[in-house]
């Protein structure tokens, strides 16, 4: 009885309902639930620690940044579940679902500018964090011996690309950046009859069920607000018993990279991505780190799609 009192003296609110309803379907920061009510951040960081010390929101903490969504598990999942049908309204629903997803979409728009901005330099960016570091031998090592068809998804100027043709008959790369995608063309004049540039989502590929035999995830993920959804695309156009490759830092706290990569996490804890990678459908058959510049490190994950 006393728990069922805390969540609803939780939500006596008309701004904290709004608030569980938005978390319970995105995740935003601190900054973007300010623009998102229109308020100053020591009376949405109130509402946010009522709401969180009553078990109904759970948040991530990525470097400076704080992520808030709803509860995922306990007792606050079972209540929010129970009384979701009740925190919508029309009007106001709709209004709210329509901003957040606007907040959302706006992350997306600022990784595309940032990265048509920088194409020209991106090679060279890469080499300061890879160091001598040879990020494409990696991958390939990985590869099955001889395949039809290997994707890189965030291809960039297409130098993974390039080494993955060593065993693939036909490369596919995407990237949501047109400048990139330039680079990339120029790149492969001539042989582009072996290799597909496609621009696109990461998050909603260009790609057939089943269209590939090798996938791989270079140094993208940190840049993507949803990065699960990624792999979970990848495993969809995988062939059953393909293989994916996702290379991506370890957890660190250099704030700076944010600034001058573009990178929106800092880094993942290795049970995020097996996470991930499970939840995505994939089983993980291996995995290593190596050590490159600025005091990070690389990991990189072997998995397989099994269905």
């Amino acid at each position: 009885m006393e728990q069922t009192l805390h969540f609803f003296k939780a939500l006596s609110d008309e701004t904290r309902l709004r608030l569980l309803f938005i978390l319970n379907r995105y995740e935003l920061n601190v900054n973007e639930l300010v623009r998102f009510l229109g308020m100053g951040q020591s009376r949405v960081s109130r509402h946010l620690k009522i709401l969180a010390e009553a078990g109904l929101l759970s948040s991530r903490r990525d470097g400076l940044w704080v992520f808030y969504s709803a509860a995922r598990e306990g007792s606050g999942r079972e209540f929010i579940n129970a009384i979701a049908p009740f925190l919508l309204d029309e009007k106001t629903s709709e209004g709210d679902l329509n901003l957040a997803a606007a907040l959302i979409d706006e992350r997306a728009s600022k990784t595309t500018q940032f990265f048509n901005s920088i194409a020209m330099y991106w090679d060279n960016m890469s080499r300061e964090i890879l160091g001598g570091f040879q990020l494409e031998e990696a991958v390939v090592s990985l590869m099955p011996e001889a395949c039809e068809t290997a994707v890189d998804l965030g291809c960039g100027t297409g130098l993974m690309l390039e080494q993955l043709m060593r065993r693939a008959q036909n490369v596919v790369g995407v990237d949501g950046s047109a400048s990139m995608l330039e680079l990339a063309r120029r790149r492969f004049v001539e042989c582009a009859e072996r290799v597909s540039l496609r621009i696109g989502d990461l998050e909603h590929l260009p790609l057939r069920d089943g269209e590939a035999d090798f996938v791989c995830v270079n140094l993208v993920l940190h840049h993507l607000s949803h990065p699960r959804n990624v792999l979970e695309e990848g495993k969809r156009v995988l062939k059953p018993g393909g293989v994916l490759v996702l290379s991506d830092f370890d957890s660190h706290d250099d704030e700076s990279l944010r600034s001058d990569y573009g990178d929106r996490w800092l880094g993942f804890e290795t049970e995020t991505i097996h996470a991930f990678l499970e939840q995505a459908g994939l089983s993980l058959e291996s995995s290593f780190s190596r050590p490159v510049e600025k005091n990070l490190s690389l990991h990189f994950y072997k998995a397989t799609n099994k269905s």
